[in-house]
């Protein structure tokens, strides 16, 4: 299975509410879309969101990075030699994660459909099924209740509550949920880098004294300040995920060395794609370190892939992959089946996406 041609599009997805968080406001998914298409019929699909704030990785980037560099990388590659492929993505293009993760996901979605598997079994089959949480918006403390009232009424039983946007009524929002929604829900808290260290052990101490019951928080302080994530997971009970400091490999084993963090949250949008997801997995066996598989705001393609990778891993223990049920409508044909908080891998081959409604090509012949 050799691959003849890739292809760029767009899709815009408006959302059911906007979503909030401490860096940024989004209304609709808008994401970069790869079609590969192989001499056999076969076509491998993957998705890159641009979250510039995040990982500074805009749609133009995307789409430069794709077409000038990781295009001319692929193309004529057999799918069978996935190491070969993998070593020339790499050596393409630096940083650039979204875009990578794009291409990546969709060499693997033919990888699977050579093989006629899908995804979650090649990489190990622990679970026909998981659970996600979903995310609550970073809003005043009323609208934040009620929100998260709603999900629990649509049978979600653990709440991500975006905070760290007003770090002096972060206490009271959150005693405001928990009055909402009662002891029978797990809340985990997202600062989205929002505190500074000892600002964050005083917020997250104080929710411990007022009985809140955190499941973790999430990324308390800045990226960079590897130094900071350990002062406070040194200084509080509540599980400390790392999130925006883990982008590489490198970083994964930076922060389980040091046990800077208690758990390690893998997005494909930071690690750009699978084959180095597989490898944090592998550090995190060995350092005994749960993971987390999260999500960017990200359409089904992307996000099916992340589906089948938690489905596969035991060591990822907590699912954040709420993007396709925080959006008003599915384009997408096949792939993983969404039933709000219960989420199944497909059982067809790699990834099972069998086309996407709407894509406005950006390169390649346009749909009749």
């Amino acid at each position: 299975m050799v691959i003849t041609e890739l292809r760029v599009g767009r899709v815009s997805i408006l959302l059911k509410k906007p979503f909030k968080t401490a860096l940024r406001t989004v209304e609709s998914v808008e994401d970069v879309i790869v079609e590969l298409h192989t001499d056999t019929g076969a076509v491998g699909y993957g998705e890159a969101p641009p979250t510039g704030v995040i990982t500074g990785d805009t749609t133009g980037a995307i789409v430069g990075a794709i077409t000038d560099h990781l295009a001319p990388a692929v193309v004529g590659l057999d799918v069978a030699n996935l190491e070969e492929i993998m070593a020339r993505i790499d050596a393409s293009i630096v940083h650039n994660t979204s875009a990578r993760a794009a291409i990546d996901i969709a060499v693997y979605d033919l990888y699977g459909q050579l093989y006629g598997a899908p995804l979650y079994r090649l990489w190990g089959g622990c679970r026909p099924r998981i659970v996600t949480d979903i995310t609550i918006s970073a809003n005043d403390a009323e609208r934040m209740a009620m929100d998260a009232a709603e999900a629990v009424a649509l049978g979600y039983r653990t709440l991500k509550l975006k905070l760290g946007k007003d770090p002096v009524a972060d206490v009271s929002r959150m005693q405001a949920i928990r009055d909402a929604v009662g002891f029978d829900v797990d809340l985990r808290v997202d600062a989205n880098q929002g505190w500074k260290p000892k600002e964050a052990v005083r917020l997250i101490g104080a929710m411990e004294d007022a009985g809140l019951s955190l499941e973790l928080v999430e990324q308390p302080v800045a990226a960079h300040d590897i130094e900071g994530l350990k002062y406070v997971t040194d200084h509080v009970q509540v599980p400390v995920m790392a999130d925006e400091s883990v982008f590489s490999v490198r970083d994964a084993l930076r922060v389980m060395q040091t046990r800077a963090a208690d758990i390690v949250n893998i997005k494909l949008m930071k690690t750009g794609g699978v084959h180095n997801a597989l490898r944090i997995c592998a550090l995190a066996e060995v350092y005994g370190v749960e993971c987390m598989m999260g999500c960017m705001l990200e359409a089904k393609v992307s996000v099916t892939a992340a589906v089948h990778l938690a489905a596969a891993k035991k060591v990822i223990t907590k699912v954040d992959l709420d993007g396709p049920v925080l959006c008003r409508e599915d384009p997408v044909d096949g792939g993983a089946v969404f039933e709000e908080s219960t989420i199944r891998p497909n059982d067809t081959p790699g990834l099972g996406i069998r086309g996407i409604r709407g894509l406005r090509y950006l390169q390649g012949p346009q749909p009749a």
